[in-house]
């Protein structure tokens, strides 16, 4: 009782004249509680401004059009959008290799397994709905009409001997590279070049078939498949090396909270950048309206596949496994979408989709840090469905009969070129010459289709940004036991090859509600009781 008295009579010499709480019964520096719309505009003011940013940028592309500016005004005018666009960039390798590795090796390797099987078995059944639904809705919509076609064009018949063999075989060369400083800035691919010769070409020669061999070359693009699978295997296996590997776990968190920090900085460049981007898309395309008229059924079909994707079976997958509003996680996803939408890069708008997973959204850092950036490179459920869209516009453009044979090739081949497309602007326009040639479908008509691709690449976009969001909260609710499981090993004082959740995740609000970390307060009075009761 004495020890009690003493212990309270410090406290109060120690307090200071501040310490001792108001005069008044009022706080006078207590925060102010806004209530109603003022709230609203101050807890989404990023979101206002870019969305004010997309209208401006809409409003003056549109406005200067009549004016026919030169080359070297929009090179001005998309300046600011390049430059925003770069410091996106910037940050997706260290982001990719720092989440990656910390990700996994707060896991263990079978609980890695477990997680990788679930993600993987999403994106796949995901993205074969998708393909399926393109193909019903270009089949009732019938967007494709024989009058649209243009004169033959030859730029891509030299490319019809790719096929979706050789993107699968890439896809496991780009998996399994050979040099891993080789692919931050080189992935393989397959190319058809005539073979070498030593005598020289005859005249005889000159009307024969022109024969074809198949070689392994390097472009330009970051191996992004390779960089994933080192990254995986590295920080699984450093997460069972226990204390020896606590460092360099550390330390890769530690870059990850850094780029994180710095993508708060870039985010307030948003609504220059995003409204640079879309006011020199607009300016930069030639005879809008007409392109719009012509190719506008195409454009509603993709656009009516996207959002009664997004808006009914997402939120529908959502609930069915959460049980929750559905429509509320969507909302929190808002200004990922936009920058997604803007950038037409799922890749460039990783940080930001980072930020609102792991912050207001409060999914789990373990699970955001596996899937989304697998996600990203694997998953694109738009793609698949524009894919689908295309192939049956074109076919339908050159009055093809298209059976059910027909169709099932176009649906395989849809989901697997999807699985190989890149998460970079433009990229499924290549693709799509690989599932014409599995149905045999003249390619010089996708010529047709680059006019409207910049506006129907950022509509797509969303659905592959929204898909890994979603694939991570529906892979967290089905990992709830391993991860509490995961949670009572680490807070075992007796094991000491725990890795705990770092303190920086708890001061910046990335802890799950249902998540017992050792950094929740109630866990840790709870220790220290232990611990006195032991000395005692």
């Amino acid at each position: 009782m004495e020890k009690g008295e003493r212990f309270s009579e410090y406290l109060f010499v120690k307090m200071g004249p501040g310490d001792r709480g108001p005069k008044t019964t009022e706080d006078r520096t207590a925060a102010v509680d806004h209530t109603g719309v003022k709230k609203w505009f101050i807890d989404n003011t990023l979101l206002v401004i870019t969305l004010a940013g997309v209208l401006i940028g809409i409003s003056v592309g549109f406005g200067l059009r009549p004016y026919h500016l030169g080359p070297d005004a929009l090179m001005i005018i998309s300046y600011p959008g390049e430059l925003f666009m770069r410091l996106l960039k910037l940050m997706i390798l260290p982001l990719i290799i720092a989440s990656l590795i910390a990700g996994s090796a707060s896991l263990n390797a079978r609980m890695s397994g477990k997680i990788a099987v679930r993600t993987l078995l999403y994106f796949i059944l995901t993205s074969m709905f998708n393909a399926f639904l393109g193909i019903l809705l270009a089949m009732l919509i019938h967007p494709g009409q024989p009058d649209l076609r243009e004169d033959s064009i030859a730029a891509f018949e030299n490319k019809r001997d790719h096929s979706i063999l050789d993107s699968l075989l890439d896809i496991g060369r780009n998996i399994f590279p050979d040099n891993i400083v080789q692919a931050a800035f080189q992935q393989a691919h397959t190319v058809y070049t005539e073979p070498k010769t030593i005598f020289p070409k005859t005249a005889n020669d000159s009307g024969s078939y022109r024969i074809l061999v198949r070689d392994i070359r390097y472009r330009a693009g970051t191996n992004t498949l390779g960089l994933v699978f080192f990254c995986l295997v590295f920080g699984s296996l450093l997460g069972t090396l226990g204390p020896k590997g606590k460092v360099v776990i550390d330390f890769f968190q530690a870059i990850f909270e850094v780029i994180m920090k710095m993508v708060t900085g870039v985010m307030w460049f948003t609504p220059v950048g995003v409204s640079s981007v879309i006011a020199g898309k607009i300016l930069g395309v030639n005879n809008v309206a007409q392109v719009m008229s012509q190719l506008a059924w195409f454009i509603a079909t993709v656009t009516v596949g996207v959002f009664l994707y997004q808006l009914i079976v997402m939120q529908l997958i959502y609930f069915l496994f959460l049980r929750r509003n559905p429509y509320k996680f969507y909302w929190g996803l808002s200004q990922a979408m936009l920058t997604a939408s803007a950038t037409a890069s799922t890749a460039a708008a990783l940080p930001v989709t980072f930020r609102a997973m792991e912050g207001p959204l409060r999914i789990d850092p373990r699970i955001t840090r596996f899937v989304l950036p697998i996600g990203c490179n694997i998953n694109m459920d738009g793609t698949a469905l524009f894919l689908s869209v295309a192939s049956v516009f074109v076919c339908q453009m050159n009055s093809m009969r298209l059976g059910f044979a027909q169709l099932t090739a176009i649906f395989l081949t849809s989901t697997a070129a999807s699985v190989s497309s890149a998460s970079v602007p433009s990229a499924a326009m290549v693709l799509l010459l690989v599932v014409l040639a599995a149905v045999d479908a003249p390619t010089h008509d996708v010529s047709l289709l680059f006019a409207v691709d910049w506006l129907v690449d950022r509509i797509r976009t969303t659905n592959n940004m929204l898909g890994d969001c979603y694939a991570a909260a529906v892979v967290e609710h089905m990992s709830k036991n391993e991860l509490m499981a995961c949670d009572a090993a680490s807070m075992e004082p007796s094991l000491p090859n725990g890795l705990p959740t770092s303190n920086t995740e708890v001061e910046i609000g990335i802890i799950t509600p249902g998540k017992k970390s050792i950094a929740s307060d109630d866990v840790i009075v709870d220790m220290h009781l232990h611990n006195n009761t032991n000395r005692i």
